[in-house]
């Protein structure tokens, strides 16, 4: 199979679809790898490393995208690149399909057999290439919150950890996931006063039992989710609903019952935002204020620390994309149902019912796209 990495277009986007080392992987199992130059160097990988891999470089992105039996990216593909897909090719990327209707139609008018990380299940009922970009999420939000609170940037002036004397932060996580219990972790090991909301008492168990002296748990109910949040300094954002969009949890209105110059962390934008004002910025701008409340939504949070994230999620993507280039996505995805989840549009038909619910869309079976 002819395997394509491009070089991402998103804006500030620094990570890379294929490391080296998975490209080095692929050419051993008799692929052939094409990765348009320069693709690696925002996560410091120059084109001689994959070179020395078995890779080849291609000059632009159009080449690797006429030539690729599967692309292989990070980010969802940019109206440019959808214009690129085509019939019969395969796409391993993050779709995030929910909230965007635009490249939804536009990946079902290509034919494209699209499998997005974010639906691929595990045994366990995880999702395994979304966990480690949502471990490196949920560790940079209360990085990103601490910065957004600062004065300078419009926030109300307090330091996450407090000093001797003045109290710490009120920190108010809503979501036990992944992204939550990481964002957890770090804003207590910073000093904050944390607070966890979540839906599942399971879950809230278990983060009190391992957790329980580092912060606290409470049931997200409406009412003691606007109560904790009304006292919050920083609100993290941190829910999930696989492949679908996220609720709305926090109201604009509600916005005015918040402390002046409380800042929000909406992890959750790449699936449309936990807030109702919540709308997607960039590394370069990426604060807005709405009725005093500054909110920080940028949709690639991990691509500010691009090699960590790009390793990490290289580490986790490779086993399937080599299960989909040695045996093909049919025969891959019919031997295995948790890649088989992953796989969003095909043949112009949409094949995840949790999209087809969000936009309105007819939706078949993904099984039904095996025997097509």
């Amino acid at each position: 199979m002819k395997i394509g990495c491009p070089k991402e277009i998103k804006p500030q986007e620094f990570r890379v679809g294929l490391t080296p080392h998975a490209a080095h992987e692929a050419v051993n199992h008799g692929h052939t790898v094409l990765v348009e130059t320069t693709a690696g160097v925002g996560s410091g990988f120059s084109d001689a490393d994959y070179i020395a891999a078995g890779a080849r470089i291609v000059p632009t992105a159009e080449e690797v995208f006429a030539a690729a039996d599967m692309v292989v990216k990070v980010k969802e593909p940019q109206a440019v690149e959808r214009k690129r897909l085509r019939d019969g090719q395969v796409l391993f990327t993050y779709l995030h399909l929910a909230p965007d209707a635009a490249q939804t139609h536009d990946l079902l008018a290509s034919g494209v057999t699209a499998i997005a990380y974010e639906t691929v299940t595990d045994r366990n009922g995880g999702l395994p290439l979304l966990a480690p970009m949502s471990e490196v999420a949920g560790k940079l939000a209360p990085q990103v919150g601490a910065w957004t609170l600062q004065k300078a940037n419009g926030g109300r002036g307090v330091l996450l950890g407090g000093v001797p004397g003045v109290a710490p932060a009120r920190v108010v996580v809503i979501g036990g996931g992944v992204v939550g219990t990481h964002a957890a972790k770090v804003a207590a090991g910073m000093g904050a006063d944390v607070v966890v909301l979540d839906r599942s008492l399971p879950r809230l168990r278990y983060l009190d039992d391992v957790f329980g002296r580092d912060f606290k748990t409470i049931y997200a109910s409406a009412g003691n989710t606007i109560e904790l949040v009304r006292e919050a300094d920083l609100v993290i954002g941190a829910v999930l609903i696989p492949g679908a969009a996220a609720p709305k949890l926090i109201s604009r209105a509600q916005l005015s019952e918040m402390k002046p110059g409380a800042a929000i962390v909406d992890v959750a934008i790449d699936q449309g935002g936990c807030f109702e004002t919540s709308h997607a910025t960039t590394h370069q701008d990426p604060i807005y204020e709405v009725d005093g409340i500054l909110h920080y939504c940028v949709a690639n949070m991990p691509g500010a620390v691009a090699r960590t994230s790009t390793l990490a999620l290289g580490n986790a993507t490779m086993p399937f994309l080599l299960a989909l280039a040695d045996k093909g996505w049919r025969k891959a995805c019919a031997e295995d149902p948790h890649l088989l989840a992953g796989l969003n549009t095909h043949a112009g038909k949409l094949t995840y019912a949790a999209v087809g619910t969000a936009l309105n869309l007819p939706v078949i079976e993904a099984k039904a796209a095996l025997a097509a």
